[in-house]
């Protein structure tokens, strides 16, 4: 009896001293917030765990950045995995009084609601791992579906032709950088007949619980040749499960590239991997943009990706030198720097805005702007990049008419020492080192946003609902991924049907042209138009109006750019929706020139900030409207 009324008594002390501490942990984050003498903003930072190396590393760049500014006070929490005491923390740092919140998630599906609500309030970065949607200030993360890609080919580098068993080791089930990063990566896999995957296993980002698994795994086959984990921390587990069996010569292959002890550098250069994929944690940038926000900069982007590097035993050393390097770059001195830009082409009123953005921002930030028009000609550009190597401007900047075909070219400018930025479009090319970096949007999102718009729209239809496709030009990289946006959300509604798709290469004419041949082969079939663009969709409007039936009523009318001409479209009811795609991408393409001239580590794409425009909320919006 007196044992548990011992027991009973230590409990309900135990529950006491830890509620006090809690209540003290609650008051001293308040006191810190107000009593910091200078503090002009206080940011939160809600992590999710702090067992993964790469959330620490995180963690310990927010610090050291932060230090640099003598106004800025930071709140930090530990979620420990838990997706509900991540929601709490949430709302108390929202009770400390932050200004704004950066966040990397547990789950991003399940706490999508609450960043929602929280930056209805306060600017928010996610930081990571990306959540759904765009209701969040700026995300800054790997470009996963790169890193997964890039796994795969050193996989098949390694293998060559030989016949080889492979285990893809995963983080947490279903989370975004998972499904991305395994995207990637099979889809160079499938490739190669002679590989194959034997097994998959989930290891929650877990170094012991990867090592548990295997050596489960070898129990039943030990004939694994190659072992492709999403980070270095399971990737170590991996070589403790085969360690501990007395297997040798499994090639390993890792994600993070983080330099302390045990950290993916160091497991390349002790051989334990063949390789790693290293990229940032984003916590610099974070602090960096944070800042930007709250001084109330403008041209911040809505999506920063960061650069990933391919490290082995063979690079490994030049990579840790000239990430030092970089660093330390002192500002270089230039009265003048100068830029030589390719258009594309004059193909829509959007690129007339794009090309007009371009020459006033360079007069705004004293770059000396050389400007030249492709007129939709791969080799127009090739021909004028070449000049401009010849030339020896500083940097060089062009929208791809396609996504293929600059290779070489790309190759002479990067000998002669000269970065080159893509704006707008993107290129395919295996190797991304070509290229600093890429601006402009994300077209597969904007395909995504046209298709939920459809859907939401015609929710609890069960009649079959036909769709046809105005595509862009063939192989340009907003026509390839506007395409795959829009068809991967129809893809679980049978009900949804594209009946045609065919390229009306970006223009009005061509627009009115195809539309005009499909309404003549389907008619009364035709109820839902999706345009790449808006120039597109307004021939397709002529020629529906010809046809003797009414756009955005008898047919609803969907694209891509949100120009003027497509908002007087919307008032006129004409038009049902316009996915923005933002031209005016001339202050971010001065500033990231800048921003590499002084130095600073530059992202390896930069996505533009966008929003979706209805005939129910485009007259609110229109007032603001730039182009």
């Amino acid at each position: 009896m007196k044992a548990g009324f011992r027991f009973k008594k230590r409990y309900w002390m135990t529950i006491l001293v830890l509620i006090i501490l809690g209540w003290f942990g609650y008051i001293s984050a308040q006191a810190s917030h107000q009593s910091n003498e200078g503090t002009k903003f206080v940011i939160g930072v809600s992590q999710a765990n702090l067992t993964e190396p790469w959330r620490v590393a995180m963690n310990n760049e927010i610090k050291s950045e932060s230090n640099r500014y003598k106004d800025l006070h930071v709140i930090y929490t530990d979620a420990a995995h838990s997706i509900d005491k991540q929601k709490q923390d949430i709302n108390k740092l929202l009770d400390f009084g932050i200004d704004l919140l950066i966040i990397s998630t547990n789950d991003s599906k399940s706490l999508t609601p609450i960043i929602a609500k929280v930056h209805k309030k306060i600017p928010v970065i996610v930081l990571g791992r990306a959540i759904d949607g765009y209701d969040y200030s700026l995300f800054i993360g790997p470009a996963n579906e790169v890193i997964g890609r890039n796994a795969g080919q050193l996989v098949a580098d390694l293998a060559g032709d030989k016949k080889v068993n492979l285990v893809e080791i995963q983080g947490l089930s279903q989370s975004p950088p998972v499904i991305e990063r395994s995207k990637g990566f099979n889809e160079i896999i499938k490739n190669h007949p002679n590989i194959h995957l034997v097994d998959t296993i989930v290891a929650d980002w877990n170094r012991d619980k990867a090592e548990d698994e295997v050596i489960e795994r070898l129990k039943k086959n030990r004939k694994i040749n190659f072992v492709f984990a999403h980070s270095d921390a399971m990737a170590l587990g991996v070589h403790r499960a085969f360690e501990k069996k007395g297997i040798q010569g499994v090639n390993i292959i890792g994600v993070d590239g983080l330099e302390d002890d045990d950290g993916g550098l160091d497991l390349v250069r002790r051989n334990i991997l063949k390789g790693t994929f290293a990229y940032r944690t984003g916590g610099k940038e974070s602090i960096q943009y944070a800042m930007d926000l709250l001084q109330g900069k403008s041209g911040i982007p809505k999506k920063i990706l960061l650069r990933v590097n391919k490290i082995t035993k063979d690079n490994v050393d030049q990579y840790v030198q000239t990430k030092q390097n970089t660093l330390n770059i002192p500002k270089q001195q230039k009265n003048q720097i100068e830029l030589g830009f390719v258009q594309v082409g004059e193909e829509s009123s959007w690129r007339a805005a794009n090309s007009a953005s371009i020459k006033k921002a360079a007069q705004d930030f004293g770059i000396e702007l050389k400007f030249k028009n492709a007129n939709q000609s791969i080799d127009n550009q090739i021909k004028a990049i070449r000049n401009f190597i010849r030339e020896r401007v500083d940097v060089i900047a062009f929208s791809p008419v396609v996504q293929s075909g600059y290779e070489d070219v790309l190759k002479e400018a990067k000998m002669a020492g000269i970065p080159v930025i893509l704006t707008d479009r993107e290129l395919n090319l295996k190797d991304d080192s070509l290229w600093l970096t890429s601006i402009g949007s994300d077209f597969q999102e904007e395909g995504r946003r046209a298709a939920r718009w459809l859907l939401g729209q015609t929710k609890g239809v069960k009649k079959n609902i036909n769709i046809v496709e105005l595509q862009g030009t063939p192989g340009a990289s907003p026509t390839v991924y506007r395409k795959k946006g829009f068809e991967e959300l129809l893809r679980n509604h049978s009900n949804y049907h594209i009946i045609a798709s065919q390229s009306a290469d970006f223009t009005k004419e061509a627009g009115r042209s195809v539309m005009k041949d499909y309404l003549e082969k389907y008619g009364d079939e035709i109820q839902v138009v999706y345009a790449h663009n808006d120039d597109m969709a307004l021939g397709a409007i002529e020629a529906i109006e010809e046809y003797g039936k009414r756009p955005g009523k008898d047919i609803l009318v969907i694209s891509v750019d949100a120009t003027k001409e497509a908002f007087n479209a919307l008032f006129a009811g004409k038009l049902n929706l316009t996915v923005e795609c933002n031209p005016l991408l001339g202050p971010e393409l001065m500033k990231v020139i800048m921003d590499y001239k002084e130095g600073k580590e530059i992202p390896v794409k930069i996505v533009t900030e966008e929003g979706i425009f209805s005939q129910e909320n485009a007259k609110r919006d229109f007032i603001n409207r730039a182009y």
